[in-house]
């Protein structure tokens, strides 16, 4: 299978399942009345939560190591390695986001969440995504891997142009090599800034960031590679500058069109965590992800053999009822249900913790200050392609 062909075959099965704009629970119903796994154009693809979680709690019989993510020239770092290597990579990265790191964070992240409200709240009005959703992971990312600011912008155009080629330039999705021209420029250009990057920070000692210490990370006597840190880094521009973005305009989306969610935040802020998982379960920005099968196998009792690509679709499992009866409803009131938005077992997100530390405050900080919004009559939200996302939502308010 050649770029091109994964490239295609990672864009099939589950969106061509079902529409990635709105709400997609009744698409996840269908999907699960088909059965626990499906075939879709791309392989087989799991739809319910046992199925996900049957794949995810045998990293060895369902591997990590398919096609690179994005075009890239080698597989991320540590999400496409297998164990042991993908345990000696998880040392380095999960204390750089534990719970007693990204605590420390939290002052900073308040503070500039704030300052972003105080832009827009004597409007009336805002593009959310525009105001809060991209710049404040943007810089708390920037902040933390020691990068300057002033990069923002190149940043963000690098980070679509991997996960929406063409997209921003307004091109057909038709013109696929064009398509795949642009992902692969943007390609060599993100490794062209890390490297630079990589040249002039060696042999320092006086940067405390996530970079530095990827850079002098050292494991079984040896220092990391350049190879490695572009492989860390790479994975982590696209899911720092993403993932966070993506879930608030999505959370957003939601609480603008339904009043009794957003006045229960109101009403009671301590809810605020529970609702972060409720809706992490309920919109699920990422839709899916890939595993390997290594020899012929069965799940749930369909038939997988060795090579095929599963499809885990994540969307479909978090909201499968079979775990629960609610979880096919969006509630705020109940102890928050299992989900597998930041995916599952061995490969569960590193950063999941200040991801939802950013979620919270944001919430926090936006509901004390702004308790009534709307989407503003006459605009219409856009839906990229790609990663599940809402952009160009117009939020309104009383000032």
């Amino acid at each position: 299978m050649g770029n091109d062909d994964e490239a295609n075959a990672y864009s099939l099965g589950v969106r061509d399942a079902y529409s990635q704009i709105g709400d997609r629970a009744e698409s996840f119903a269908r999907l699960r009345a088909r059965g626990a796994v499906i075939r879709e154009a791309s392989g087989p693809m799991t739809t319910s939560h046992e199925a996900a979680a049957c794949v995810f709690k045998d990293p060895l019989l369902f591997s990590s190591k398919f096609p690179p993510i994005g075009r890239a020239h080698r597989p991320l770092i540590p999400i496409q390695n297998d164990p042991p290597e993908h345990k000696m990579y998880r040392r380095l990265f999960d204390p750089l986001f534990s719970p007693k790191a990204v605590k420390l964070l939290i002052p900073k992240i308040r503070a500039t969440v704030n300052g972003l409200i105080d832009d827009v709240i004597d409007n009336g009005s805002c593009v959310f995504d525009e105001a809060i959703g991209t710049p404040l992971p943007t810089h708390v990312f920037l902040t933390m891997m020691g990068l300057p600011l002033e990069d923002s912008a190149l940043l963000h155009e690098l980070k679509d142009g991997i996960l929406r080629p063409g997209f921003r330039e307004g091109i057909d999705p038709s013109e696929t090599e064009t398509i795949n021209a642009i992902a692969d420029d943007t390609v060599n250009r993100i490794y062209a800034y890390f490297q630079d990057l990589i040249d002039r920070r060696r042999g320092s000692v006086d940067d405390d960031d996530i970079f530095n210490a990827v850079l002098t990370a050292e494991f079984d006597s040896r220092q990391v590679t350049d190879e490695e840190v572009l492989d860390a880094c790479f994975l982590l521009l696209i899911a720092g500058l993403d993932t966070i973005t993506n879930s608030l305009g999505l959370f957003y989306f939601q609480l603008a069109t339904r009043p009794d969610l957003r006045q229960y935040l109101v009403r009671d802020p301590s809810v605020i965590p529970r609702a972060v998982e409720e809706l992490l379960r309920w919109e699920t920005p990422t839709p899916a992800v890939f595993r390997v099968a290594t020899r012929d196998t069965e799940i749930c009792g369909h038939a997988i053999k060795a090579g095929e690509i599963v499809t885990i679709d994540l969307g479909s499992a978090n909201t499968d009822p079979s775990q629960d009866p609610g979880a096919s409803e969006l509630n705020f009131d109940r102890p928050p249900l299992r989900h597998f938005t930041f995916s599952g077992g061995i490969h569960r997100c590193s950063g999941s913790h200040l991801a939802r530390q950013e979620l919270q405050i944001v919430l926090e900080e936006w509901h004390r200050r702004i308790p009534d919004y709307w989407i503003q009559e006459g605009t219409e939200p856009v839906w990229p392609p790609g990663l599940r996302s809402v952009e160009h939502l117009v939020l309104e308010w009383r000032r």
